[in-house]
């Protein structure tokens, strides 16, 4: 294939060490604040922690082949992760499983504001200048040689986690923002949605295919005006 070139594999290995930290940071968060209100299920089994190993171990499907599949054959990362979790403990608590749920793309948000003011200091520092093209790769580009992988490191974590954290809230199972809505409802309620994604958990599939044509629809608006925001006040 000529696009395997050492500098597409080069790029794709750092595509997939931010895919990982991102997708870890996610699950992790998950099964922390699992752990703190009361279901030690992912405690148990090693997801609260950075280390991306029990993660991969849970899902390698997800988290080693799928993501460089993607990426060869369409030169981004997609992938996925889970936790395990107790389903009689959320079926008790759906308000305190709404949190747990909520907590996944918290974290991302998180280094989506970390790696946002990262960005907007390299820019006032000089360190950066903005794209002739804005890609999720090239948000910004290094102004010397040694910080053009610093700036596609940056540029890939702000635009993954976005595209992550807002993904996972579309209010449609499996995915988290389902959950989320229980934060929104009377716990009977609540409860019965979290009874609704136990009992159809075999139409994962097409829950994902639902979940992305509402964002393709209407997620990737906001994901660019999300982006387009980080250069406010920055001077071209």
């Amino acid at each position: 294939m000529e696009r395997l070139t050492p500098e597409f594999l080069l790029l794709g290995l750092l595509w997939y060490v931010v895919f990982l930290f991102s997708t870890v940071c996610h699950e992790a968060g998950h099964a922390y604040m699992a752990s703190r209100l009361g279901d030690q299920t992912a405690y148990m089994g090693g997801q609260v922690s950075l280390n991306p190993a029990p993660h991969m171990q849970r899902e390698p499907m997800g988290m080693i082949v799928m993501p460089w599949l993607s990426y060869l054959v369409g030169g981004w990362m997609m992938g996925w992760a889970s936790i395990p979790v107790d389903p009689y403990w959320t079926l008790r608590n759906p308000r305190k499983a709404s949190w747990v749920s909520l907590a996944g793309p918290l974290a991302n948000f998180a280094l989506v504001l970390l790696s946002g003011i990262a960005i907007r200091s390299g820019l006032a520092f000089g360190m950066f200048t903005l794209p002739k093209r804005i890609s999720f790769e090239s948000l910004i580009v290094g102004s010397t040689q040694a910080t053009e992988g610093i700036a596609t490191f940056l540029s890939l974590m702000f635009c993954l986690n976005l595209l992550l954290g807002l993904f996972n809230l579309v209010p449609v199972p499996p995915l988290d923002g389902y959950s989320v809505l229980g934060l929104f409802l009377p716990e009977n309620t609540a409860r019965k949605l979290e009874e609704f994604r136990f009992e159809y958990a075999r139409f994962t599939i097409l829950g994902l295919f639902l979940a992305w044509r509402i964002f393709d629809e209407i997620g990737f608006g906001v994901f660019w005006k999300c982006v387009f925001f980080l250069y406010t006040g920055v001077r071209g």
